[in-house]
């Protein structure tokens, strides 16, 4: 009640509540305590915020207006990948494999208190994977190799597969802040309004379900835990899709069948 009246939101409290749970079960199993007092506390239920996935057409304007920002090349790739912004700027040329059109998440960019700005492995195990990516990134990245590398030779500073892909010339990695304004700058440019960086994520996939990709490859994509978690995200998407499906259902029956059902039964 007192972070509440402090202002924090609902989901803070249940990371703050359920840390003090978990730290009191220890407590209980020592037998330093005779029961978890959290267990009594209802924690509050935390509001989704409003997900906002842009249409194929307003991704085109949207990658239009990037391309005039520096940090274009980041939000095409994030369009187009899906990853969390942590995850790309924490992805090193190392795990950019464009030869083989693929890339290895396993570390993402975090902000530690008293430290600044590092570069730490994954949360999760599903959190790590490997994921496809299309010709466009390819190509895109490929280039971009290119005039960083050239970058680096005018500075006179080594390049080197270790450094992190999206960073400073000067090899300073990108503050997560600054790529939220410049993406807000770049939404405004084209025209919209409303759209978080982290939109992109869900504007990755919510375009993957309207062209059918199946929900269990969308999950492994982004690196959800289960699909249940994918499922729920996006169910606001499937009523449409299950009509479309039935219809397509009915269509493959009447095509192999070539008849009208009537003149069946």
């Amino acid at each position: 009640s007192q972070l509440h009246e402090k202002g924090l939101s609902a989901r803070s409290i249940i990371h703050c509540h359920r840390v003090l749970k978990g730290a009191l079960k220890y407590a209980l199993r020592w037998g330093l305590l005779g029961w978890n007092v959290c267990e009594a506390v209802d924690p509050p239920k935390a509001i989704r915020k409003e997900m906002k996935a842009m249409t194929f057409e307003e991704v085109q304007l949207f990658l239009a207006a990037a391309a005039e920002s520096p940090y274009g090349v980041f939000f095409f790739v994030s369009t187009y990948t899906g990853m969390r912004r942590s995850e790309l700027l924490g992805l090193r040329w190392a795990s950019t494999d464009l030869e083989s059109g693929t890339i290895s998440i396993h570390e993402t960019l975090q902000r530690v208190t008293g430290q600044g700005l590092k570069v730490l492995p994954t949360k999760t195990a599903s959190a790590r994977r490997m994921i496809p990516i299309p010709k466009d990134v390819v190509t895109l990245l490929t280039g971009f190799r290119i005039k960083q590398q050239q970058d680096c030779e005018t500075l006179g500073v080594p390049w080197k597969t270790s450094d992190l892909v999206f960073r400073h010339p000067d090899l300073r990695p990108f503050d997560p802040n600054t790529l939220s304004h410049a993406f807000s700058d770049v939404i405004k440019k084209a025209g919209m309004s409303g759209v978080r960086l982290h939109d992109l994520r869900h504007t990755h996939a919510s375009l993957m379900l309207k062209k059918h990709v199946d929900p269990k490859t969308i999950s492994a994509r982004l690196g959800h835990s289960s699909v249940v978690i994918t499922l729920d995200t996006y169910s606001h998407l499937l009523p449409g899709m299950q009509e479309e499906a039935i219809e397509r259902f009915s269509q493959g029956m009447d095509e192999a069948r070539g008849e009208d059902p009537a003149t069946i039964f």
